[in-house]
């Protein structure tokens, strides 16, 4: 099996909490914007009829395989699924109102997600059928999720998970959705991103044992790098007036900075995980898994970040597939970019330039807010 390494020590010379002795730890994975266009559905239906396998025509396996040595070896690797579900058979959607397979939720679970945040802009595209749908396909596959509910009493339920003896608490929050419940009734079924809305859950989530919490944020601006202004403001509101211990953003569809900020790790956008843009900008294919190691010290938990660079191979687009030059991408697939360095076997020197690019443009917006100094934010390493 993969191991995974990481190197100790912090670049800026301070000493290190003290470990508590008998203490406990975990590792933590976490990604970005699960959306899925239509042409990963007609993927999907191609790899089904390849392999055989999946649902109703359709398996998202082969498409996801490729992270799966990095999200299996987590303690808890947590998703943002960005859309309601479909029935298996369909019909399905795409944008502005995206309804999707729910076969992907199975994929994601077998490659080792263990819970997804829920809450973002188009959670509610289609309204409550959609919220129950989805959530129901999850419990049914015992993958965890937070940010919507089918209940008000759901709602104020708090999603806390056993990680390695320690109850690791996950909440999700949205700054807009473009569709909004219609019903007075039905306001808890997305939870809406305030300071005050996140300081009531962290504080139901301790009441209830939380020992950690998590929070995935659904904000800032689409296709920007660098963090907007708000997104900044309440990043150091959220350090400053909780006690949550990981900040993980989404939305922007591109890689943001991770920084400390206020001593938490904030993860500004990890791009998107899976995704096909109509117009695809070659950021929007990149992506960033989050590796965050928590370790039980005398005065809390010392939480250290390592990132993996992630990229959405995307073949050329021609009018026949027997066109597509020898050498170039064949099939949508999610990659670890730099274990696909690691291992080219007969890659053209072209699709190697990619991967290197990738991890290279990545690393730059990664470190952008200065993480590589005294934050530590290093790359994981897989063990060969």
């Amino acid at each position: 099996m993969t191991g995974l390494l990481a190197s100790c020590g912090t670049a800026d010379g301070s000493v290190e909490p003290q470990a508590k002795p008998g203490g406990r730890s975990f590792t933590v994975a976490a990604a970005g914007d699960v959306l899925i266009h239509p042409e990963l559905v007609e993927q999907a239906a191609k790899d089904a009829e390849a392999t055989g396998e999946g649902e109703k025509g359709l398996d998202f396996g082969p498409t996801l395989a490729g992270v799966k040595p990095v999200i299996s070896k987590a303690d808890l690797a947590i998703c943002h699924m960005e859309t309601a579900v479909g029935k298996p058979e369909g019909p399905f959607e795409g944008y502005p109102e995206f309804l999707v397979p729910p076969q992907v939720l199975t994929s994601l679970k077998d490659v080792g997600y263990d819970t997804c945040s829920t809450a973002s802009n188009h959670t509610y595209d289609h309204g409550m059928d959609g919220v129950r749908r989805t959530l129901d396909v999850m419990d049914d596959l015992d993958l965890g999720h937070a940010g919507s509910a089918r209940s008000a009493k759901e709602a104020e339920s708090i999603n806390i998970r056993d990680v390695k003896g320690v109850k690791v608490a996950h909440l999700s929050y949205s700054w807009e959705s473009f569709l909004n419940p219609t019903s007075e009734k039905h306001t808890w079924a997305l939870n809406r991103l305030s300071t005050e809305e996140i300081k009531k859950g962290e504080a139901r989530a301790r009441k209830e044992g939380a020992e950690v919490v998590i929070l995935s944020v659904h904000w800032g601006l689409e296709h920007y790098n660098e963090p907007s202004v708000p997104q900044l403001q309440m990043a150091q509101r959220l350090t400053e007036e909780t006690g949550v211990d990981l900040v993980i953003g989404h939305h922007a569809h591109v890689v943001q900075p991770i920084q400390k900020v206020n001593g938490t790790w904030v993860a500004y956008s990890l791009g998107n995980q899976l995704a096909r843009h109509s117009s695809p900008t070659g950021l929007t294919e990149e992506g960033a898994i989050g590796w965050f190691e928590f370790q039980e010290t005398t005065e809390g938990w010392d939480v250290k970040a390592r990132y993996r660079t992630t990229l959405v191979d995307i073949p050329p687009e021609v009018e026949d597939e027997e066109e597509v030059p020898d050498g170039a991408v064949q099939d949508l697939r999610l990659v670890d970019a730099q274990l696909m360095l690691d291992k080219p076997g007969d890659l053209s020197e072209e699709r190697l330039a990619r991967y290197r690019l990738a991890i290279d443009r990545t690393r730059g917006f990664l470190y952008n807010r200065g993480a590589p100094g005294g934050d530590g934010l290093e790359q994981l390493l897989l063990e060969k």
